[in-house]
């Protein structure tokens, strides 16, 4: 699980831990990646958190080796990592526009590409892109983010059509507003109930509804899912 550390990521780790997976997540943010192995080290098996800069293909790829050596193939990858942070179009400099490609969508091919040969060389192994709703909605502020998000659900069918043959399946989930420590600091209540009054449920989303899409995704009940997205989002158009 790719930032794993917090927010969706966090819910990511906790859930498939208590099915009872072995769970590596990566993460930059070292101090709440710690405080959660911390809180879920009486699980077994207990989570294992990996350091890792994700925009630094090299390291990626070195991380990704030592998590095949010491723990195993990968049987599922989950690409969680992102940074939502809000630019304006007009102030987009060419080496933003390369950082923010670099933390919403290189690392996730780059991932796959790790993974891929032994999920291909077994016959079976699941990879789960995080999209974003933001560039449906097209919500402002966010250009690059949604740029990044809305190519990761091309490279998801391009995958699922690339490695279906191997018995690799891709597909990628979609969440909407979904209430975390981050997401918070860019809304008001008032904001916040916008949100859920232009929802056709009138709920917050948690990371562990993200968390239950994605349990059932990289399941065998999901044996013919494959090359799609699916929306966690309480119906917000």
């Amino acid at each position: 699980i790719t930032g794993g550390g917090s927010g969706i990521g966090e819910g990511m780790t906790e859930a498939y831990v208590r099915q009872g997976a072995r769970v590596v997540f990566l993460d930059i943010a070292e101090a709440p990646s710690r405080a959660l192995e911390s809180r879920l080290a009486t699980q077994s098996p207990a989570p294992v958190f990996m350091p890792c800069d994700l925009t630094d293909v090299d390291a990626l790829k070195a991380c990704f080796a030592r998590i095949e050596a010491e723990h195993g193939e990968v049987d599922v990858l989950i690409n969680n990592a992102a940074n939502d942070d809000r630019h304006k179009a007009e102030a987009v400099t060419p080496a933003y526009w390369d950082e923010r490609m670099a933390v919403n969508l290189r690392h996730q091919f780059f991932a796959a590409q790790a993974v891929a040969p032994a999920m291909r060389k077994r016959g079976k192994g699941v990879i789960l892109n995080l999209g974003s709703i933001s560039w449906h909605l097209g919500l402002p502020d966010l250009s690059l983010y949604e740029t990044a998000k809305a190519a990761i659900e091309g490279m998801t069918r391009a995958l699922a059509r690339e490695w279906g043959p191997d018995g690799v399946r891709v597909a990628c989930i979609v969440p909407g507003n979904v209430k975390t420590e981050r997401q918070m600091k860019w809304y008001s209540p008032e904001g916040e109930a916008e949100i859920v009054a232009a929802q056709c449920l009138t709920l917050r989303i948690e990371p562990g509804d993200i968390a239950a899409m994605a349990l059932f995704l990289s399941s065998d009940d999901a044996r013919a899912i494959t090359g799609h997205e699916y929306f966690v989002d309480a119906g917000w158009r």
